[in-house]
């Protein structure tokens, strides 16, 4: 994922080098978690997050949007579900690669005299990486290898992939603050098609089974509640995926202009030769 992260960048950065009406930057704010350990609590536990921007303006209303963004997200049972019994926590570093689609709800320019900020909404396709760690004794175990719900053993699922796509979309706004200079505020939800942003989904394994055949750490982790549940039990909702966001600000430099509907060296006048020169 890092390997794939530094070549788009350069992509990115070779390509706005000569690009008309390309914008590079960076974005930094924060993000949350939506899923089983926070079901709706919007801002709960949120994270630092930031990343880079790269947007070609095609016209002053629609833009494409490239980024790789970085952030933690993270949440609690104690804290942001309110569900003590299962006691399950988690944090989990997410990396994203993403191209959105934007459309401004005003016409869009860099030129003195003609409008200078815009709402915008997004959507688009994303691909990331996360990796949920939980603690146990002053320690942070990954989880994913663990198979905190029966995942490897015969019959049961397969282990998640720690790589998934997610749908973001969103509203934002921008300012073009001077010709070669814009800042902006955004906020998006990103859907993704996994249920194992937290290592929470399914059910609960028999607790003595993942004991004998797996240790006591992974035990543990399965099961954080003071009486342990039976093999089969609820552990997660399977049947909704989680999502992440990130909301933030952002800084980009143009390079080109935006707007060249009217080149205004055309239809220029010859000055008025004075009365004794010739031509």
């Amino acid at each position: 994922m890092k390997k794939l992260s530094l070549i788009l960048l350069a992509m990115l950065l070779s390509f706005s080098g000569f690009a008309q009406n390309s914008e590079l930057g960076a974005m930094v704010g924060t993000s949350f978690y939506l899923g089983d350990l926070n079901p709706r609590g919007v801002f709960k536990m949120p994270r630092l997050a930031g990343g880079i921007i790269y947007r070609y303006n095609f016209t002053p209303r629609w833009a494409l949007k490239a980024d790789i963004l970085f952030c933690e997200v993270a949440a609690s049972d104690a804290v942001t579900n309110k569900k003590y019994e299962r006691n399950l926590s988690f944090k989990s570093p997410i990396t994203e690669i993403s191209v959105q689609a934007e459309l401004n709800f005003f016409k869009l320019y860099n030129e003195r005299g003609k409008n200078f900020f815009s709402p915008y909404i997004f959507a688009g396709i994303a691909f990331f990486s996360f990796n949920p760690q939980a603690e146990l004794n002053g320690t942070y175990y990954a989880l994913q290898h663990l198979g905190t719900e029966g995942q490897g053993f015969e019959g049961e699922r397969k282990y998640y992939s720690l790589c998934n796509f997610a749908i973001p979309f969103g509203i934002g706004i921008r300012f073009n603050v001077a010709r070669y200079l814009s800042i902006g505020a955004e906020w998006g939800m990103r859907y993704t098609f996994t249920d194992y942003l937290d290592d929470v989904s399914g059910n609960y394994y028999d607790n003595k089974t993942l004991r004998d055949m797996r240790g006591d750490i992974v035990a543990d982790l399965a099961d954080r509640s003071e009486v342990l549940h039976q093999g089969g039990t609820q552990r997660g909702n399977s049947t909704t995926k989680d999502l992440y966001s990130f909301a933030g600000v952002t800084l980009t430099f143009k390079f080109g202009d935006m707007d060249r509907s009217c080149d205004i060296r055309t239809n220029v006048k010859r000055k008025p030769v004075s009365g004794n020169s010739r031509l």
